[in-house]
């Protein structure tokens, strides 16, 4: 955040609004003032021009009423009216006074400038007005010739009967009242000056006492923007500032409390979402990824960075499938097939939609998992159970038949029946080797079948399980022994190692030719026995090696139920392999036979010497 400069904060604001409000008041109490002043100064002057015209007035009336012989003696009405004018102290240096009589004629004036004005009939309009109507008139106006306020008035003068009989008529410079209200002006407009610059100062200092607080908490405010809540705002009083600090450092308080807990479930969070098999990702309600997981990543190939920002439908590959990304919120979950070639590779998508407060979409939350292995093992029940009906169909229909021909009179052939029966009871064996397959399958998948494990030397043990074969193997093949002739000792339960060791040479057998002969060979290896079986059958195809391990699979199906077999025992051979730590594998090529190599772990020289 930029540094606020002075003429843009807010103590410039508060003595702008301090010099305001005093520059109002002192022009309300300047302009009440002054115009009080003046009033008073005019109210003054014109008292007391008006107390001594009124003493003229009342000298001029005697005047213009005394009655005059007709022999000339004494004073004309003119020599008396000139010396009544003339005695008459109203400070003649600054006051013109004319006397008209009632023809408007002047007879009197104390102004030597218009004493040939005298006898001359005037024309003012307030002289006129005062003979005319008889009334008082005053008035204020710019002198023509000195360009000065003055003040003039018209006062009638009445004979005894109360008739205008003249005007008494006084002019006098009231400028010199204005220019003592100008410098009274201009020393109150000097005294605001100085007052202002100073009420300016302490405005500043008065500001700084407001702002300091402030400006403290706005660069706490900006330190708490960036996490750092140790520190706190100094506390300068109990006024509202004091307590907005208070406010504020227990504000910081809270907010430290918040931020700590807010990050430890953000790193709570990150870690769950580090560390989750599944992945997660986070889309807004535009379809927008904003955040996603390293396990997410990994289960779509890509780099969880470089897909934020993405379209979701995109990322998923299910554009085809969801057309608006509001859709997600009625999909809730679905299969997405990221195979590649050959290499199967299932994702399950579960999509829960995010609401505000008010209950508005704001995102969706994927979760993805890999459902490969799953899916395969569903896949491989369903097959198992199809399997397992089809196994038992086909010699339930087999007895079925037999059995319907039996009681449809059959029975009674002595050649026959005995015939029908043995294949019943084939069929009925080879069902119940089935069932004894599958339990034992069972017990193996759940960890429930019993091992008897023993010390065993191996050679010595594996010719013994030779020669109990050797003795039932038809003339038409032979066994080739290949085995050191070393002592090698195994922890194996005898009674599972000979199961699988007779599982893998029956097969053998049954699928030589005649003249065939079967190598059986033992080979040392550093940590193990690398136990092979080798025929000269019809071998099995290269795309079909791995699949022979697998439950009710037969390379070739109608001859193996035509030589018994219930599709299980190279299964269980795995399985029982796999029980002693040891690994399972075939190697074939069709028309040159078929080797089933399997490894047993040897016994260390510690364990060895401990029994």
């Amino acid at each position: 955040m930029n540094k606020v400069g002075f003429f843009r904060s807010i103590q410039l604001k508060f003595i702008i609004i301090y010099i305001l409000l005093l520059l109002l008041a002192m022009q309300v109490i300047g302009t009440f003032f002054m115009k009080e002043l003046e009033d008073e100064l005019l109210l003054n002057y014109t008292e007391s021009i008006n107390e001594r015209m009124d003493l003229l007035s009342y000298n001029l009336e005697q005047a213009f009423n005394r009655e005059r012989s007709e022999d000339g003696e004494g004073l004309t009405l003119l020599q008396e009216v000139q010396q009544i004018v003339n005695d008459t102290s109203i400070d003649t240096a600054v006051t013109n006074i004319q006397v008209i009589n009632n023809q408007g004629r002047i007879i009197g004036t104390n102004d030597p400038n218009y004493q040939r004005d005298i006898g001359k009939k005037t024309s003012l309009d307030l002289i006129e007005n005062a003979l005319f109507f008889n009334s008082f008139k005053e008035d204020i106006m710019l002198d023509e010739e000195s360009q000065e306020r003055v003040y003039v008035q018209a006062l009638p003068l009445y004979d005894n009967e109360g008739t205008v009989v003249g005007v008494v008529y006084a002019k006098a410079p009231i400028q010199t009242v204005y220019d003592q209200l100008n410098e009274i002006n201009d020393l109150f407009i000097q005294g605001s000056i100085l007052a202002i610059s100073v009420s300016a100062f302490l405005g500043i200092l008065v500001a700084r006492t407001i702002t300091k607080p402030i400006m403290a908490m706005r660069k706490q405010a900006q330190t708490m923007a960036k996490g750092d809540f140790t520190q706190k705002v100094n506390v300068y009083g109990k006024d509202e500032i004091g307590q907005l600090a208070e406010t504020f450092n227990d504000l910081n308080s809270r907010l430290k409390h918040s931020y700590a807990t807010i990050e430890e479930e953000r790193r709570k969070l990150s870690s769950v979402l580090s560390n989750m098999s599944d992945g997660v990702i986070a889309i807004d309600n535009t379809g927008m990824i904003t955040l996603a997981n390293e396990s997410a990543g990994r289960l779509i190939g890509q780099n969880p960075d470089e897909i934020i920002g993405d379209y979701l439908l995109d990322v998923l590959q299910i554009e085809d499938r969801i057309v608006d990304i509001t859709e997600l919120q009625d999909s809730g979950s679905m299969i997405i097939d990221f195979s590649e070639d050959d290499e199967p590779f299932l994702i399950r998508a579960n999509f829960s939609t995010v609401f505000d407060d008010e209950e508005e979409i704001t995102g969706f939350i994927a979760v993805i998992s890999d459902v490969t292995e799953q899916e395969r093992v569903e896949q491989e029940r369903r097959e198992f159970v199809s399997n397992v009906s089809h196994e038992l169909r086909t010699p339930l229909t087999t007895m079925k038949s037999y059995i319907e021909a039996l009681s449809d009179g059959a029975w009674q052939d002595k050649e026959i029946a005995p015939r029908f029966l043995s294949v019943a009871q084939d069929e009925t064996d080879r069902m119940i080797r089935m069932v004894n397959d599958l339990l034992q399958l069972s017990k193996l998948d759940a960890d429930e079948y019993p091992m008897h494990k023993e010390r065993t030397e191996f050679i010595n043990y594996f010719h013994q399980v030779i020669d109990r074969l050797e003795m039932n193997i038809p003339e038409r093949l032979s066994f080739n022994r290949e085995l050191p002739n070393g002592r090698y000792y195994v922890w194996i339960d005898k009674d599972k190692i000979t199961q699988v060791l007779d599982n893998i040479i029956s097969n053998a057998i049954k699928y030589s030719p005649e003249g065939g002969e079967i190598r059986l060979k033992v080979e040392y290896k550093r940590h193990f026995l690398l136990i092979s079986v080798h025929d000269e059958g019809i071998g099995i195809a290269y795309d079909k090696l791995d699949k022979i391990f697998e439950r009710f699979y037969r390379a070739d199906k109608a001859r193996s139920r035509k030589l018994g077999g219930t599709g299980l025992g190279l299964a269980i051979t795995k399985e029982l392999v796999e029980a002693h730590h040891g690994k399972i594998w075939a190697k074939s090529k069709e028309g040159k036979g078929t080797t089933i190599l399997f490894t047993l772990p040897l016994m260390n020289q510690k364990r060895r010497g401990g029994r």
